[in-house]
Formats: C-alpha cells, structure tokens, sequence
C-alpha cells in the first residue's frame, strides 16, 4: 500500500481465501476499476477495495488517495488525478467538488476492455474510445447534486451559495457521463430509483457485500463493556445523529457509542460516548457485543446493519433507503417509522432483548461476497456477448 505500512492478512483480503471467487472475469480483459476517491474507511471504499481484491484488475484509477486513511489498495498500482497533488483536497475532497469533473475528464482514456467505476458521482466520467464497455456500480447519484440539503447541511453558507451557484453546469457533466456507460448497476432498489429519476436508465440492483470477516481477532474498546447500542457513520448531515443524541438524552438506563464524528455543535449526554479510527480489530468487538446496531440515516444502501448482522447483532433502522432491502424485519432486526428523537427513544425502549443469533446470521450470508462477484460476473459477460 503506497504510503502504508503493510497490514494483517484479513485487512487485505477481508478475510476471503481467493478460492472463495472464479477466477476473476477473465473474457473482461483488460479490466479497470475506478472509485470516486479514497480517502476514508467508508462503506463505499470498502466495495471498492473488495472488487480490487477479487477481481485483480490491471488499472485502478481513482481521484485522490490518502493511504492511511483508507482500505489498503494494491502498491504502485492506483493512479491519481490532479487534486492528488494538493493536500487540501486529499485531506477533504469535498473541497475539489467543482474541480471534479475536469480532473476525471482529463485521466487516460481507457481504450479496450471493461472499466467498472464504483461511483458516487465522478469516476463515472472516466474517458473510454475504443472497443472499450463501461459499468457503472452506482452507490447513489451525486447527493451534493440531488440531494444538496441533505448533504450541506451542516456546511457553511458560503460553500452551499457557492454549489447552488454551480450545480447547473455540474448536473450537465455529470448526466453526459452517465450517458456514456453501456450498463447502470443500483446498490439498492431506492437508489435504481434515482437513477431511473436522474438519468432516465433502467439499473440492475446487485446489493453490496458485506466483507468484514466475523473469525478475525477481536480486540476490547477502552471504556466501553457490552450491551450498548451501536452506530456507525461519518458527521454527515444525513446521518441524523443530533437526533440519535437528543433520544438517548431521554434514555438514561442505556448507552449509545458512537463510532466516527459526533454531531456538530451538539454536547454529548454522559451515556453517549464516541470513539475514534478503531481498527477492524475493534470494530469486530463492537459489533460482536452491542445490543442493536441503530441508525436512523438514510442510506443508500446501508452496510453497516449487515456487518453488524454478521456476528449475530441486531439492526434498529429507520424505515427508508437502503434498509428496506437490508433487513429482514422481525429475523435480523427492527423498522422504526418514527425518527424523532422521542420516536427513537420510544423504538429504544420497545427493542426486543432476546433474538435468534443464527438466523441473524444466515440472513447477513445472502450478502456475501460471493454472490456479489458471481451476479457482477453475469452482468458482464451479459455485456460482452451483445
């Protein structure tokens, strides 16, 4: 890993023997893959990084990377863009939101094979010519775009006059890019919608794997014993979390951590604690001893309920996004349809005590990483035979 120092095996493999796949798409060649940027642990880096491991492709483009910061991805193989040059951008990318299309327009085009851009809105732009096919693994249309309140809620106003300034002539690149893909794939039955909304494409929903590896080495959070509840997400807006603060506020018999940023400008309850750049290790042990994963953020998809899932945990979600194709209500989890921070207090309250961990389990094994490379798999050689 450029930058790196060298990780656990089931940080690079997430805990897969290469058996666990075919042999990686072998008619695809030559095959790239292209991811928006890489610069935090998210849900949509995680995809990202998996697909490079399973399928070992020969090019991997993405806008900047943060190595430290990210899945481990494969040393000397990533090119970058422009932005990677400024260390303003590669500490927060959001930065270079204008910037973004004129990076992407100006990489190498790729000129054979198959490209698959995992995108949230820019690697979709990535050039082709040739005889080369092009697959977009949509996370969810540009939310910056589309979804400008969610996403700058809690930005200043003048980076949300400056986007509503920009978003014309942004929406206008970015349609033309989607354009240019022979095949749009959805990460959920909500986000096919948006394309189908956005761009007027049909998509194939093919749901994210879950890649964390449940045998891994546990290790114990510092302060924290089992039984609390669990959420996990970037200070996003979006994320609800002021809401998941305020409810537990109310609940003074329980506990929430927090695993990422806390809210902005919210204090913190002596029951809410947050924790910071746990490594899988921890991650696992969290999972493994929360009551329920909680959250009440609309997901794209949503991978954490399922990672969760994995080591026998229940989900509490809100009935929306993603999660209405992640949960199977009543065997891996709850729906709450109330997300104010008293629905959520009272959904908290209501929470069953006692679930069938081995159901929970085999419900999160429909998600694996497996599946998600054989349905890939059909998809492109659909592609390839027209």
């Amino acid at each position: 890993m450029p930058g790196g120092s060298e990780q656990p095996a089931d940080e690079r493999t997430f805990g897969l023997r290469p058996s666990a796949w075919e042999a990686p798409l072998p008619n695809a060649r030559p095959l790239t893959i292209a991811h928006d940027y890489f610069t935090q642990r998210g849900g949509a880096e995680r995809v990202a990084a998996a697909l490079i491991d399973a399928l070992l492709p020969d090019r991997v483009v993405t806008a900047v990377v943060t190595p430290e910061h990210t899945f481990p991805l494969p040393a000397g193989q990533v090119e970058t863009t422009m932005l990677q040059q400024s260390e303003l951008f590669r500490s927060d990318p959001r930065r270079a939101l204008p910037l973004f299309p004129l990076a992407w327009s100006r990489v190498p085009p790729v000129t054979a094979g198959v490209v698959i851009c995992s995108s949230s809105g820019w690697s979709h732009g990535i050039p082709v010519t040739g005889n080369a096919r092009k697959i977009v693994y949509c996370h969810n249309p540009a939310r910056w775009l589309y979804q400008p309140d969610d996403y700058f809620r809690e930005q200043p106003k003048v980076l949300r006059a400056t986007m509503r300034l920009l978003a014309p002539l942004l929406a206008h690149w970015d349609r033309a890019a989607a354009a240019t893909a022979d095949v749009y794939i959805a990460n959920s039955s909500s986000v096919a919608e948006r394309i189908r909304t956005v761009y007027g494409r049909e998509a194939v929903v093919i749901h994210p794997p879950v890649t964390i590896d449940p045998a891994g080495e546990r290790v114990p959070v510092a302060g924290q014993r089992p039984g609390y509840f669990l959420t996990v997400g970037r200070g996003r807006g979006y994320k609800n979390l002021d809401r998941l603060v305020a409810a537990f506020a109310e609940l003074p018999a329980e506990r929430l951590v927090v695993v990422g940023e806390p809210p902005r400008g919210v204090d913190l309850p002596s029951n809410v604690s947050v924790v910071h750049d746990v490594s899988d290790a921890e991650l696992r042990w969290l999972y493994a001893n929360a009551r329920a994963l909680l959250s009440v953020s609309h997901e794209d998809f949503g991978l954490t309920p399922l990672e969760a899932n994995v080591f026998g945990t229940p989900a509490l979600l809100v009935r929306a996004g993603g999660f209405l194709d992640s949960l199977d209500e009543g065997v891996s989890g709850r729906f709450l349809d109330d997300d104010t921070p008293a629905g959520i207090a009272a959904a908290v309250r209501a929470f069953p005590k006692r679930w069938d961990s081995a159901a929970i389990v085999a419900h999160a094994q429909d998600f694996s990483l497996e599946a998600f490379v054989g349905r890939l798999r059909q998809v492109v050689d659909l592609l390839l035979a027209d």
